[in-house]
């Protein structure tokens, strides 16, 4: 096995055994990325710099020092703060910004051993305006958005996981797209400070990897209060490696009405042929019926989104308006133009949403859906439809999405799978189960 194969638990046992050094690994993973630069995937890369990490972890590792991340080299999404590189969120507006300070998340993946190995592609202000990152499952269809260069990366082996950040569908969608597993936790659960923001109600981080366990691991280190970010959770953290060991069959409620209505024929048959499949296997089924709010949900998550990233960006678009592209530009100006008691009643709908969503995730362990409702489409000018994820994101619940096959186009197709705010041990723990009865993913034919 070729050491860019390997994922994010493989390389920190690996590591451990003295199997390889850091240096090698680092080594191995720049010149794949030298390799396939047609992907446009990152926009930053100091391989000098990269190095310099890479040694240094290794001398840690040699001293006895281990921590949970050792050694393992990491995509940052370029909207996080990365204190002396520059973060530019893939926008003229933000083309000389360099930090003084490191986001609490690249923070504590440093901490834990981890390397940022470079800054990947984002569209505009991780909203529509999409990035020249191509899908490397076939470089004519969308990677999806906004963290498409961190999930190009992570799918084309160039690094075994890497940030996103999700206000809408942002990581379980491009992560569904290029067949590998995203995991978006509960809001509040992972700290947000150090992020550009995008709307505050709706903001997540969340991260991409090509296995449950590898998405397990980042969230214990991830996890955790944050006095820099009002948002952040003080309830304890759980070990979320446990439960994904020998997992148990999970109970499952299969959400069809609106996400199997809004799914082409190919996703909606390969979904029902998974949910037999998990259900041959031991898993309880049950189909579940969405409460009335939920018709709602995703015109007041518009109002609020556009109201919110207005608020960010008036300033910037006074100075620098001719600098934005048209997506996000005719965002912030819709935004500008809605009114106080339009925000607010959306803000009082949302919250019988939430409600009722919650409500709801307590009726199985997991909730399930597509994870999108076509295979990436073959548009560069889009990044795909947020839909299936947008509910989940409003409300704040866990989600991960785990690739279930392929379309009859031969791109990924993946399951999203939702649970109960603050039972990401469940909801890893019916992920894995599905992971291995649905089987890895294979490598894109790159």
């Amino acid at each position: 096995m070729n050491l860019y194969e390997l994922d994010t638990v493989e390389v920190v046992s690996g590591l451990k055994a003295r199997s390889f050094s850091v240096v090698e690994l680092v080594q191995v993973l720049l010149a794949r990325i030298a390799d396939l630069d047609h992907l446009q995937a990152w926009v930053h890369v100091d391989s000098e710099a990269a190095m310099t990490q890479a040694r240094q972890k290794q001398t840690e590792l040699d001293a006895g020092s281990v921590g949970p991340l050792i050694g393992v080299p990491t995509g940052v999404k370029d909207i996080f703060y990365t204190a002396g590189v520059p973060t530019t969120a893939c926008s003229k507006v933000y083309a000389d910004f360099v930090p003084e300070y490191d986001a609490t998340t690249v923070a504590r993946l440093q901490g834990a051993g981890g390397i940022m190995l470079g800054k990947t592609a984002t569209t505009e202000f991780a909203y529509r305006d999409p990035s020249p990152t191509r899908n490397p499952w076939n470089t004519d269809h969308t990677p999806g958005g906004s963290s498409s260069g961190s999930a190009a990366a992570v799918a084309a082996m160039m690094c075994p996981i890497a940030f996103g950040s999700q206000t809408r569908g942002s990581v379980l969608r491009p992560a569904s797209y290029n067949g590998i597993v995203g995991l978006k936790p509960t809001f509040g659960r992972v700290s947000r400070f150090g992020v550009v923001p995008l709307s505050w109600s709706f903001d997540h981080v969340g991260w991409m990897a090509r296995s449950v366990g590898d998405v397990a691991l980042m969230l214990q280190v991830m996890a955790g209060a944050d006095k820099n970010d009002p948002t952040s959770l003080y309830d304890d953290v759980p070990d979320y490696s446990a439960g994904i060991r020998n997992p148990d069959p999970p109970h499952v409620g299969v959400l069809q009405d609106y996400f199997f209505q809004n799914a082409d024929d190919d996703v909606r048959t390969h979904t029902q042929e998974v949910v037999e499949r998990l259900s041959r296997e031991g898993a309880r089924v049950e189909y579940i019926e969405l409460p009335e709010s939920f018709e709602r949900a995703m015109a007041d998550q518009f109002t609020i989104l556009n109201v919110e990233a207005a608020n960010f960006h008036e300033p910037l678009l006074k100075e620098k308006a001719d600098l934005y592209g048209p997506n996000i530009r005719e965002l912030v100006e819709t935004g500008l133009g809605i009114d106080a008691v339009t925000y607010s009643r959306a803000l009082e709908s949302r919250l019988q949403f939430i409600a009722d969503a919650e409500q709801l995730s307590k009726k199985a362990q997991v909730l399930l859906t597509p994870s999108t409702p076509t295979p990436a489409p073959g548009d560069l000018s889009v990044t795909g439809s947020a839909m299936f994820q947008g509910p989940w994101t409003s409300t704040g619940l866990p989600t991960v999405t785990v690739p279930s096959g392929l379309s009859q186009s031969n791109l990924p197709l993946g399951i999203q799978l939702i649970a109960a705010r603050l039972e990401e041990p469940r909801l890893l723990n019916a992920a894995s189960w599905c992971e291995q009865v649905l089987g890895k993913m294979p490598a894109p034919p790159l």
